[in-house]
């Protein structure tokens, strides 16, 4: 890919430290223009290619689209939506994902017979949009384990949230379960019918998300993986909205 000549271009010579509509400059100008930069790590997110393969669609060197990803990931990996002032009276719903990774001191050997993580993702019921995801948890650990040490619940005060019954004992609305000895009456069996058809909706909402190759075989480490789920999160919504 080709790129006229600006002022951002590598090679010019100007103040060591000038100011740009990028922000401060600190030495060398990078060679791609911003939005460039943010279309490497949107399509990276979405293909899951290597730098080498990426490198040549942009013209640049393999080096080049390693750094813009370091610099620029953890730049748009901001929340997915604010907090809605009517919240308190909008319907959640939250469900976990195991996403497989390479980075050992974030996943652990889960149920999917790979190194994964689990991560958290919360969605509004109406609007299916991504309200927050959680810093990854090892996929070995339950969803409820995952959901309590999250720091979700905190954003959730006051907001009904539905789960499904991984999330028993963690103040969430989950299915109704039989006694010992107790079959579900009619109307807890019409109840879980109409919790798991609304729940639903996170689990395609997970779906999409995992449209971008990045949450099926995250190569990055340590926060990286936090920084994707949330960058690929606001594309999501960005979508939605669009």
């Amino acid at each position: 890919m080709n790129h006229a000549a600006g002022p951002a271009q590598a090679g010019e010579t100007g103040p060591p430290q000038a100011v740009t509509a990028n922000g401060p400059r600190i030495g060398r100008p990078w060679c791609l223009p911003l939005a460039d930069r943010v279309l490497v790590v949107a399509v990276y997110y979405r293909t899951n290619l290597t730098m080498r393969q990426l490198a040549p669609l942009f013209g640049v060197s393999p080096t080049t689209v390693w750094r813009v990803i370091q610099r620029l990931g953890p730049l748009l990996a901001i929340a997915p939506v604010s907090r809605p002032t009517d919240a308190t009276g909008r319907l959640w719903i939250v469900d976990g994902t195991l996403v497989p990774v390479r980075d050992r001191t974030v996943g652990a050997s889960s149920r999917n017979y790979r190194f994964s993580a689990n991560v958290q993702v919360i969605i509004d019921a109406d609007t299916r949009l991504v309200v927050a995801t959680a810093r990854p948890g090892p996929g070995n650990k339950a969803d409820a384990h995952v959901w309590r040490h999250s720091g979700l619940p905190d954003q959730c005060q006051g907001v009904t949230v539905l789960g499904d019954g991984a999330y028993i004992n963690t103040g969430l609305v989950v299915p109704h379960r039989k006694g010992p000895g107790r079959p579900l009456l009619a109307g807890e069996e019409a109840g879980n019918k109409e919790h798991r058809r609304v729940r639903a909706r996170v689990e395609h909402a997970i779906g999409r998300l995992k449209q971008y190759k990045i949450l099926r075989d995250c190569r990055q480490h340590g926060d990286r993986l936090h920084h994707a789920v949330q960058g690929v999160a606001h594309m999501h919504n960005l979508a939605l909205t669009a």
